[in-house]
C-alpha cells in the first residue's frame, strides 16, 4: 500500500486556488489515519491541512462518517487493487508473489495506515473495510496458488498463509523493526517465505 498525502496546497499569494475534490478529501482522511487511526478523521484539522475550509468538506460529504467511509474505499482501491493490477503484469505466478510479497511489505514498512487500521478493527466501518480487503486479498493470493497447480483447499490454505505472513512482517516491523532483515539480507528472506509456500506438501 502506498502512503497517501494529501496534495500540496497553493502557495499563500497565489491568487490561483485549486478546486478541492471528494478525492482530495479521502486521500487526507487517509493520511490522517495512518498518523493517529480513525480518530484522527476531524474535518476542522483535515481543512487546516488542505489550506481550505469546512465548507468545502460540506461540498463533496454529508458527515464524517461519509468521509471515513470514502477513505476506506480510497484505502481497498489503492492498498489491493492497485496492487494487484500492478503485479499482474508478471506472466509467472511465482514472481508474481515475490513481487507482492516485496511490494506489500515495502509499502507497510513506509506507511502505518495498515496497523492503524488494524488497531481499530472493532469499529464497525473499519471492520467491514477489513473484511472485504482481507477476502480479496487472500482470494487472489490463492489464484496464484491454483495457478501454480495446487487443488483449490490447498491453495486457499496456502493463500491464508501468506496473508498471515505478510500481516505479522507488518506488525513486527512497526512494533520491533530492528528484528527483521534489512537490505539484501531481507530479499533473501522474502524469497525464502516464498519458496517455503510453493514448496510440494
Amino acid at each position: 500500500m502506498d502512503m497517501v498525502r494529501p496534495r500540496a496546497k497553493e502557495p499563500a499569494g497565489s491568487g490561483a486556488r485549486r478546486r478541492l475534490t471528494a478525492l482530495d478529501w479521502a486521500d487526507a482522511a487517509l493520511a490522517a489515519m495512518g498518523e493517529g487511526g480513525i480518530a484522527a478523521v476531524a474535518v476542522e484539522p483535515l481543512a487546516a491541512r488542505l489550506g481550505t475550509t469546512k465548507g468545502s468538506f460540506y461540498w463533496h460529504f454529508a458527515n464524517r462518517d461519509a468521509l471515513v467511509e470514502a477513505a476506506l474505499r480510497r484505502w481497498e482501491e489503492l492498498g489491493t487493487e492497485a496492487v494487484i493490477g500492478e503485479v499482474e503484469a508478471e506472466p509467472e505466478p511465482v514472481e508474481r508473489l515475490r513481487r507482492l510479497l516485496r511490494r506489500a511489505t515495502d509499502s507497510a514498512a513506509e506507511n502505518p495506515l495498515e496497523v492503524s487500521l488494524l488497531a481499530t478493527a472493532a469499529q464497525p466501518r473499519v471492520a467491514a473495510a477489513l473484511a472485504r480487503v482481507t477476502e480479496r486479498r487472500i482470494g487472489y493470493v490463492a489464484s496464484l496458488f491454483t495457478e501454480l497447480g495446487f487443488p483449490e483447499d490447498e491453495a486457499r490454505r496456502r493463500g491464508l498463509l501468506a496473508y498471515t505472513a505478510y500481516l505479522g512482517h507488518t506488525q513486527l516491523g512497526h512494533a520491533v523493526p530492528r528484528s527483521l532483515p534489512a537490505g539484501a539480507a531481507r530479499d533473501r528472506y522474502l524469497d525464502g517465505v516464498i519458496d517455503t509456500l510453493v514448496r510440494p506438501a
